[in-house]
């Protein structure tokens, strides 16, 4: 499928996370995480799956930057685990912890690609949840900590830094509803998480740039928000979802202020924090799956809107609509809102699921993820070309993965993973994805 084309230093890359990929849970020194907690409870992950050895990528790095070298990219996003860093979230690094990401980065760097750190993609120490965890305004400045340790280590290395990785999947999947780790139901009382993660995003970004560290950003999860119906209480739904999924993480980044909403949900005396959350940034990260359907809620909901599916639009494996016009929408619609106040722009995710499996000629034929990525570089382009500054984009993922609560199902690479071998195949994505960077690089 054909692709539009994109100017001149626009950024190719692919993403990943430690703990989808990493494996070696109890290697080097590394503590435990809340995931690694809550794949050990019964009846969290599908088919009881967790990611103790995943896809091996501890071992296995120097074939997976080969992939990527091939692959062609320019940067590859990637998350530092914190529990390889910090065992306990606390103290003095953890030597090992470096040394294996000093091995790892040097290796992308040599093989001329551009390290994209992510500091937390979810993996919080045990010992922090223990600790009260993201409901504790303390955990911001432990986190601030952390990245002062990373941030010293590898600020001469890394092209694009992102101190958190959707935090609004966190509160919401993690403290909210209990799908994630740690598995709170907290229903709206989980918004102080959403508060003290902006902090701790803002106190890292201050403490990444006094360790030298440039190209300072984040990585949000952004949804067009779509009533069901055209009516005033849909309406009124679909803003209060906008603010808590969309606004409640961009909004105190860029503006410096939360939507009125979440102020009677949020700690007391949050307004002295949002200065130091405001951090100017060279970037502004936005992860795109789909747009979410709302309606106004039944009898006895707690909550001011109530869910809806999206239909009429073919789907994932991971039970995602693919709406491609969806993500123009999305970058538009924040360009208007944002205006002067929105950075460039990276999509640092973007990506599908699909029953990929190796036939009988060896090879993986996965035509629907290179219509999907086809589709959504056409309307970014569209975006572009409608004023929006998007400077970069990568796919999620380079590689299969632990996909969280859904186990090993969901395969979202352009690399097949053997989960049994770890044999490695590049799908027809890979290939159709080369020869865009390779064209336009």
């Amino acid at each position: 499928m054909d692709h539009p084309t994109f100017p001149p230093g626009f950024l190719w890359g692919v993403s990943t996370s430690a703990f989808q990929i990493e494996g070696a849970a109890a290697e080097g020194g590394r503590g435990p995480s809340i995931w690694d907690t809550f794949t050990a409870t019964e009846g969290k992950i599908a088919r009881g799956e967790d990611a103790k050895v995943a896809a091996d990528h501890y071992h296995r790095y120097s074939e997976d930057i080969a992939l990527m070298a091939e692959l062609g990219v320019g940067a590859y996003r990637m998350s530092i685990a914190w529990p390889r860093i910090q065992p306990d979230g606390t103290g003095k690094p953890n030597a090992a912890g470096l040394a294996f990401y000093d091995r790892l980065i040097d290796e992308v760097c040599a093989a001329g690609i551009a390290p994209a750190i992510t500091l937390y993609h979810w993996d919080t120490p045990q010992a922090i949840e223990d600790a009260g965890g993201w409901l504790s305004r303390d955990t911001a400045q432990r986190f601030a900590d952390y990245a002062t340790i990373v941030g010293e280590h590898f600020a001469d290395r890394a092209k694009l830094w992102i101190p958190l990785n959707e935090p609004m999947v966190m509160s919401i999947y993690g403290y909210g509803i209990g799908e994630y780790a740690p598995g709170q139901f907290l229903l709206l009382d989980a918004l102080p998480t959403a508060h003290h993660q902006n902090l701790a995003h803002g106190l890292a970004v201050q403490a990444l740039r006094a360790a030298g560290a440039t190209g300072i950003g984040t990585a949000n999860n952004h949804s067009p928000i779509w009533p069901d119906h055209d009516t005033p209480a849909d309406r009124e739904a679909a803003d209060w979802l906008d603010a808590l999924l969309n606004r409640t993480f961009a909004d105190p980044m860029l503006l410096g202020s939360y939507p009125e909403q979440v102020h009677p949900h949020l700690p007391e005396n949050f307004a002295d924090d949002l200065g130091t959350i405001a951090q100017p940034l060279d970037f502004y990260g936005v992860n795109y799956y789909e747009p979410q359907g709302v309606t106004a809620p039944g009898e006895g909901n707690p909550l001011p809107f109530e869910l809806r599916p999206i239909e009429g639009y073919p789907m994932t494996t991971n039970d995602s609509p693919i709406v491609p016009q969806a993500l123009r929408e999305l970058l538009v619609s924040f360009h208007e809102r944002y205006r002067e106040h929105l950075p460039p722009i990276q999509i640092t995710e973007n990506g599908c699921s699909f029953a990929d499996e190796v036939g009988p000629d060896k090879q993986v034929h996965d035509t629907e993820r290179i219509d999907f990525l086809a589709s959504h570089l056409g309307a970014l382009r569209e975006a572009m070309d409608a004023g929006v500054d998007v400077r970069g984009y990568f796919v999620w993922s380079l590689l299969d993965n632990f996909e969280w609560s859904k186990g090993y199902a969901p395969r979202f690479g352009l690399v097949h993973v053997d989960y049994e071998t770890q044999l490695r195949t590049p799908k027809d994505s890979f290939a159709w994805y080369q020869k865009l960077t390779r064209h336009e690089g």
